[in-house]
């Protein structure tokens, strides 16, 4: 019985089990099914999208940590998305080249092509060097969004991006692009986003964009865009970010940018933009930050203009020419953050701010101006206000001395401000009552015949001042005049120094000696030839300026460089003498070291000097490495640093240890010689001349407008000019740009305007835009970087007076820390007049803090609109605390950072324009 029962329950349990496996298969065929079909979608499928992938990677020289080869692109790569097995996106956003990838970066996407179902691609902050390729707008039908912003791209918009009909997002910011903007983007009409902005782009903005209705964000600033501003811009009712600032915009603003109810933002800042203000911009009701500082607009602001922005966070109107009352509804604004409209012609009282006003939070800025009467009683409780260069009168409140700039005022019991005279004329001119400082009841408007008295006066006692200032000028004029003359006939009888280029075909100068024993040994003419190779072309280096250089090997195995100069062309014409000449009266580690000469030969003088083996700084700071397979070798940043030292030294000496002072007049990077160890050798020593007179007399010869150039219309004879060209071999050396310092200023003229913008001594992130792509440098060497762009640019400055001494910039290389952190923490105390002892204040006497320095970091995208907003605020901030000190408004020539592209120091009120030349 026991055994039946055992023997049923049995079978039972396996009819059971096997009922369940069954069930228990379906499910589990099913879940693979459907776990399979999730795989095939998560994997790459396509061949065709697969070995696009592969020729990118190679092309552009990604990393395999980023993309391993071995690996599926749609689950493992870092950037790739991937639906359906095929590519859809790519973003290669801040990745690295690999070593080889990097020696020689290319635009090279031609793979993308055969990506026919991608709608995204991504390549910001990623080097791609070279054009954009026409095809791109051809090929990639579906591409949806494309960011190729800071790519250092150059050449030009290609107009076939017209075409890429599916396009929503476009980012071509912080490149190199020139020319026009093509029409042809006018056709896209899905378009959402459109950044231009850092470019080098010119002509105006095409009527066609009027069409782009979807736009929401319109970026074309710090370009050089002129023009007049497309009223068609109106209609873009979408439009929440517009930024046309930093180009050369004229004409009036169109009253259509009022129609734009969705804007947000509106950026119309350093352009040349005249007229008014429209009073149609009361539409702008979401407006939240407006910027229309550095133009020429003028006129009065509506009281009604103001009342309907109640969400205006953000006004600057600096740097114009408004006039008449203030208009009262700005200080009632609730959310208003910061308001500047300094350096204008307003004029008037100010209101007191009503209650609604969210003072705790508003800072102002109504400097340079012509304000007067009492400060407000609430005038207290803004966060910050600087109303310097006004003519407030009476008390100040009690605390607001801690949060104000009130200089240049007519206030009482405040240091700094304008005198009594000047003031009560001011008061009177209005038929005012001035306080006179509040020593009594006030001055009444004085009576016209004091007045005339005291104008009587004035005149007779400038008169008297003039005559005398006239006849003691003529009198120092003759006397120096008269010094100068002897001596220089001393220093030509003494012999000193090497003398000024001859003229063409003129002996050497009288009374000169050549010392032959301390000028090497001399060759004889078949010497030569056997070590040139009978002077064959295959021997030769290069066609210099003074005559033909030749690699030769001496007898005994000695490497030489030998230069050939013909005395049949009349440019090389006694090279060689004044070369000798400097040899026999010059000796430093830092010149080229003279061998021989060789002199036999009728027609034909050879010099003969030790060979450097690393060639000059055109060949060495980028050149061939061991492998082939290496591509190009880059000079790492320490040995840069060496050589602006080494070629520092040299023109130090030149200039400072040589009398008279000895200009080089030909300082390139072709000019720095490097031995085996990369130390410096200056050569091209056949153009050295004695510094054109001194101080004294280039301040004459500027004050009569004589002619300065020196014979053979070479470079003029000064010590500035070598400051000036070694300022463009330090660019080279920050840029590894190689045609800088050899090409005419007229060539490179926009470049520098583009490269020297990212180079303030306020951001060093600023200079990472322009830094040589092959260097690599960690935190303290960036620094070291950024502090020999500073130095660069005060080199370059187009005021040669204002150009650092050679022994202050060697100093300032020797200690380059020290002079990013010094300018970074004292940048007041070494604006001082105090420091100028120092070799830092000497460096940074060039330069003023302006808004240029920041006006170049504006935002990229949407949402990058908070940054956006900040470093243009900071802008407005900076220059509004800059004016003529004067209270006369506007000046054009401190209007635009794209124009004054070298800025004047801070502590200088004359901002005429130099007409000086280099």
């Amino acid at each position: 019985m026991r055994g039946g029962f055992f023997l049923k329950f049995n079978e039972g349990a396996a009819e059971m089990v096997d009922r369940w496996s069954g069930v228990v298969f379906v499910v589990l065929v099913l879940l693979l099914s459907l776990f399979g079909c999730t795989l095939e979608q998560q994997f790459l499928v396509s061949t065709q999208d697969r070995l696009a992938l592969l020729q990118l990677r190679s092309s552009l020289g990604l990393r395999a940590k980023q993309w391993p080869v071995k690996s599926d692109p749609c689950t493992v790569w870092v950037g790739i998305q991937c639906n359906n097995g095929r590519v859809t996106s790519i973003n290669i956003s801040g990745f690295r080249r690999t070593r080889r990838g990097s020696q020689n970066p290319q635009f090279s996407v031609d793979a993308l092509q055969n990506l026919t179902l991608l709608t995204s691609f991504n390549s910001s902050n990623f080097l791609l060097p070279g054009s954009i390729p026409g095809w791109l707008g051809l090929q990639l039908a579906s591409l949806q969004v494309l960011d190729l912003s800071s790519c250092s791209i150059t050449g030009v918009i290609p107009t076939t991006l017209g075409n890429l009909s599916s396009l929503a997002e476009l980012y071509l910011s912080d490149n190199k692009l020139t020319g026009v903007v093509p029409s042809s983007l006018g056709q896209l009409f899905r378009l959402s986003v459109l950044d231009l902005s850092r470019n080098m782009l010119t002509s105006s903005i095409p009527e066609s964009f009027a069409v782009l209705g979807n736009l929401t964000l319109l970026d074309m600033s710090a370009n050089f865009l002129s023009g007049v501003i497309p009223p068609g811009i109106g209609t873009m009712s979408m439009l929440q970010f517009l930024n046309l600032s930093g180009n050369s915009l004229s004409s009036s603003i169109p009253a259509q940018l009022g129609d734009l109810s969705s804007l947000v933002e509106l950026d119309l800042g350093f352009n040349s933009l005249t007229g008014s203000l429209p009073l149609d911009f009361r539409g702008l009701r979401n407006l939240r930050r407006m910027v229309i500082g550095n133009n020429i607009l003028s006129g009065s602001l509506a009281e009604d203009l103001f009342r309907p922005l109640a969400r205006l966070q953000i006004l600057v109107l600096s740097r114009n020419g408004f006039t008449n009352d203030f208009p009262a509804a700005l200080w009632s604004i609730p959310t208003m953050q910061f308001l500047d409209v300094s350096v204008n012609n307003f004029t008037g009282g100010l209101p007191n701010v009503t209650s609604s006003t969210n003072s705790s939070v508003l800072a102002i800025n109504i400097s340079h101006n012509m304000f007067y009467g009492n400060l407000p009683v609430v005038f207290r409780s803004f966060s910050f206000i600087d109303a310097s260069s006004n003519y407030f009168q009476g008390t100040v409140p009690s605390n607001a001395h801690g949060n104000t700039s009130l200089g240049l005022n007519c206030l009482q019991n405040v240091t700094n401000q304008r005198g009594a005279s000047e003031c009560a004329l001011f008061y009177s001119e209005r038929g005012l009552v001035f306080d006179d400082f509040g020593s009594t009841n006030g001055t009444e408007t004085p009576p016209a015949e004091s007045h005339e008295k005291s104008h009587r006066k004035v005149i007779i006692l400038a008169a008297v001042l003039g005559g005398v200032g006239i006849i003691s000028l003529l009198v120092i004029l003759f006397v120096l005049l008269i010094c100068c003359k002897r001596r220089r006939e001393a220093i030509n009888r003494r012999d000193i120094g090497v003398g000024p280029v001859p003229a063409s075909g003129s002996p050497p100068p009288p009374g000169t000696s050549l010392n032959f024993s301390i000028l090497g040994d001399s060759f004889a003419y078949q010497q030569i030839l056997k070590a040139t190779d009978e002077l064959s072309d295959s021997n030769l280096i290069k066609n210099g300026q003074s005559g033909d250089l030749f690699h030769g090997i001496l007898e005994g195995g000695i490497p030489v460089v030998i230069k050939k100069v013909d005395l049949n062309s009349m440019v090389k014409k006694e090279a060689h003498m004044l070369e000798l000449e400097f040899f026999n009266k010059v000796s430093h580690p830092r010149f080229i070291q003279l061998l021989g000469h060789c002199l036999e030969n009728e027609n034909e003088k050879f010099l003969v000097y030790k060979f450097m083996p690393n060639g000059d700084l055109t060949s060495s700071l980028f050149k061939k490495a061991k492998s082939d397979d290496d591509g190009l070798q880059s000079l790492d940043w320490i040995t840069r640093l060496k050589i602006a030292i080494g070629a520092a030294e040299g023109l130090c000496f030149l200039h400072h240890e040589c009398t008279p002072p000895l200009v080089h007049r030909d300082v390139h990077a072709s000019s720095i010689l490097l031995d085996d160890k990369f130390e410096v050798r200056l050569g091209s020593l056949s153009k050295v001349c004695a510094q054109e007179g001194d101080a004294h007399q280039n301040r004459i010869t500027k004050l009569l407008r004589l002619p300065q150039s020196s014979d053979q219309g070479m470079p003029y004879a000064t010590c500035a000019y070598d400051v000036y060209c070694f300022g463009k071999v330090l660019l080279e050396l920050v840029t590894g740009k190689l045609d800088i310092s050899s090409s005419p200023d007229s060539n490179m003229k926009e470049w520098l305007e583009s490269t020297l913008r990212y180079i303030s001594t306020n951001n060093k992130e600023l200079v990472t835009n322009i830094v040589d792509t092959s260097l690599v440098v960690d935190e303290d060497l960036l620094e070291e970087v950024w502090a020999m762009a500073i130095v660069a640019r005060s080199c370059l400055n187009p005021k040669p007076s204002r150009r650092p001494p050679m022994r202050y910039i060697l100093k300032a290389l020797e200690n380059p820390l020290k002079v990013v952190r010094e300018e970074n923490t004292g940048s007041a105390r070494l604006r001082t007049v105090s420091s100028r002892g120092s070799f830092h204040a000497t460096l940074f006497s060039s330069w003023r803090h302006s808004s240029s320095d920041v006006a170049v970091g504006t935002s990229r995208k949407v949402e990058r609109a908070g940054s956006f907003r900040r470093s243009a605020t900071m802008g407005s901030q900076g220059s509004g605390q800059n004016g003529d000190g004067n209270g006369n408004g506007h000046s054009s020539s401190t209007r635009r950072h794209s124009v004054e592209i070298f800025p004047e120091p801070q502590n200088e009120h004359d901002v005429e324009r130099t007409n000086d030349n280099n």
